[in-house]
């Protein structure tokens, strides 16, 4: 496995893929590599003929309130999990290289960041859309692995993708989950042991709740009763909400004429989950 820690080098080794002519899979991630970002890996080799995965902690993407420095680290880890699942190319800029000094662009994308995390994390998307667009652009790859964990972020990368006529295919993986239902991420390590042991109620009272809307329950009772279940085991919730699923437009009742979501976001302890499933 090839790594890159410059733009000069990046793009020679990439110049070197299309050359031999290779399609390029991108997998961006932030590190602290779990078996979702691994799914996405493997997604990537099935689409294309190598796999280039990018690990940078995204200052843009991080709130006023939020701690950029307690995000976890762990190259060595990342790079010894990376090869193992027979990653080509990691790209491993500094900041300094993806936001040089004078740096004035940034990538705005309306319609689905309304709402959800754009209210919860201002200016989130924002890091989100700008950091994907500049690495879609780097490595000109055809297509990019985004896990359907982060729902919201994945609707967004797509509109930009698609807004900005960027020639790359946005690839939606499903949520990889432990054995009794909690979605994998890299933020779970900071549960307590107790935590960890609540933290698949989210999954458990949104599945129900999803079963509910779908036998033609009504939406709001269902939600209310899956906000009520997480508050009575800890949880601290955001937001449990129906969805379109492209638009992230809030759903007051069932709908016949397009794929819905039910999406969530609650605070375990110190720890904020995000949940989302298909409903119907």
């Amino acid at each position: 496995m090839q790594i890159c820690r410059d733009l000069p080098s990046l793009r020679a080794a990439t110049a070197a893929l299309r050359a031999a002519g290779k399609r390029l899979a991108l997998v961006p991630t932030m590190g602290a590599l779990h078996e979702g970002h691994l799914s996405l890996v493997a997604a990537g080799r099935r689409e294309a003929d190598a796999v280039a995965a990018s690990i940078f902690v995204n200052p843009l993407q991080f709130g006023a309130n939020e701690d950029l420095a307690r995000y976890p680290r762990d190259e060595e880890g990342d790079l010894a999990k990376l090869r193992a699942a027979g990653c080509d190319l990691a790209w491993m800029p500094p900041v300094e290289a993806m936001y040089p000094p004078g740096s004035a662009t940034v990538i705005e994308v309306a319609g689905p960041s309304a709402g959800w995390e754009g209210d919860a994390r201002p200016g989130h998307f924002r890091g989100v859309a700008t950091v994907c667009c500049k690495l879609f652009q780097q490595t000109q790859a055809e297509v990019a692995a985004f896990g359907e964990k982060d729902w919201q972020q994945l609707q967004v990368v797509t509109r930009m993708a698609r807004d900005l006529d960027i020639p790359i295919r946005i690839l939606p993986v499903e949520t990889v989950r432990e054995a009794d239902g909690l979605a994998l991420s890299s933020r779970n390590r900071f549960l307590s042991a107790q935590e960890r042991a609540t933290a698949p109620v989210l999954h458990r009272a949104m599945t129900k709740a999803a079963a509910a809307i779908a036998a033609g329950a009504p939406v709001a009772s269902a939600l209310g009763e899956g906000l009520e279940t997480l508050r009575d085991t800890g949880f601290a919730p955001d937001y449990l909400a129906l969805v379109e699923a492209e638009t992230l437009k809030p759903l007051t009742a069932r709908r016949a004429d397009g794929p819905m979501r039910l999406i969530a976001a609650a605070r375990l302890g110190t720890v904020r989950l995000l949940d989302n499933i298909p409903v119907g």
